[in-house]
């Protein structure tokens, strides 16, 4: 019997599916999150939609071939049509539609640039809106900067990261651990403010990291103390043991061009170094459902309360540890004569 990797199912909330630039009117395009396949359209009014990729008729990927017509997606195995809502509106080759064959349709919004779909295991409704980040509409910010990576691991325990601050200076090599001065929540929304300083060639800075999640896929982060700096996040699950995430930087517009682009690039660089430190810690290590913590360790049991509310089914309980699978691929390569339990860490 396979065992899964994390107790928690697939949450709930607004996650991105791709940018607004990704889906041009008049097109369809394939999509996987959310452990489904899905059609992403936009129809030739510009109204975005998204919902599963296979006709019920007999069951062809609506993302691979399939057509928008007006403000309806054509099937492009037998021409069936269907609306916005997911009704078949039209079989060219009989007078009749079929209520029965329905595709589920997801609300979607959009937001900072993002394509925001709505994910909920029992279909129901959202319960709370994105914001709108104000500041991208006032011309002081420069961007964006986009990044972007897939993770082998789950949604929430990438997140976790923004409760810990100990691994900034031992994996990140900060000149000091962050304080956390303030860590609130509020419903969907969890809201932390840190102190950091920041190492640069002309000595060591202080500055802050402040953290906006409005809900478990979007995140506002805010630097400062080097250049001010707006980083806004998606961490969408692909499946429930993947996660695509994406940066987009804005930097405080700094009077030229050319110096926003250089410094925007150097902050994203370093955000995506450090990222990339954090990956294989991410894909190797183990969820404990009861850590051995410090009494100085930051506040990782308060966001894993906040974050089970956005699960509708039940969290698993039959285990405490649950370990990664073995990928032989991302076994660091050892010497030829290497024995099995010297390369994997056992003895012999």
């Amino acid at each position: 019997m396979q065992q899964h990797r994390y107790p928690f199912p697939m949450p709930f909330g607004w996650f991105s599916v791709g940018y607004v630039e990704d889906f041009p009117a008049g097109s369809a395009r394939a999509t996987y999150y959310f452990d489904r396949h899905l059609v992403a359209w936009r129809d030739d009014a510009g109204e975005m939609h998204v919902q599963d990729a296979f006709c019920p008729h007999l069951g062809a990927h609506l993302g691979h071939g399939g057509t928008v017509e007006g403000c309806e997606l054509r099937c492009p195995f037998h021409g069936w049509k269907f609306d916005a809502e997911g009704t078949n509106t039209d079989i060219p080759y009989s007078d009749r539609v079929n209520r029965k064959a329905q595709l589920r349709t997801y609300p979607v919004a959009e937001r900072n640039g993002f394509v925001l779909v709505w994910y909920h295991p029992d279909e129901k409704p959202p319960s709370w809106d994105v914001d709108e980040v104000q500041d991208l509409h006032t011309g002081e910010f420069s961007g964006p900067i986009r990044t972007h990576h897939v993770v082998n691991a789950g949604v929430q325990e990438m997140g976790e990261n923004a409760a810990d601050s100990a691994h900034f200076r031992y994996v990140h090599n900060t000149e000091t651990v962050p304080e956390i001065e303030h860590y609130e929540l509020d419903g969907h929304r969890s809201i932390m403010k840190s102190r950091q300083r920041f190492p640069t060639p002309r000595g060591v800075v202080d500055g802050r990291i402040d953290t906006l999640a409005d809900g478990p896929g979007v995140s506002i982060v805010r630097f400062s103390g080097i250049v001010d700096t707006l980083l806004v996040t998606s961490s969408t699950p692909i499946d429930p043991e993947t996660t695509e995430t994406r940066f987009d930087f804005y930097v405080r517009d700094l009077g030229d061009e050319a110096t926003n682009s250089s410094v925007g690039l150097a902050f994203a660089q370093e955000v995506d170094r450090q990222f990339a430190e954090d990956t294989p810690i991410w894909e190797h290590k183990a969820h404990l459902v009861r850590p051995a913590l410090a009494d100085t360790d930051g506040p990782f049991m308060k966001f894993r309360k906040w974050y089970s509310q956005f699960y509708a089914e039940p969290v698993s309980d039959d285990r405490l540890v649950y370990p990664p699978p073995f990928w032989p691929d991302k076994v660091d390569d050892a010497p030829a004569k290497a024995t099995a339990s010297a390369k994997y860490g056992g003895s012999e």
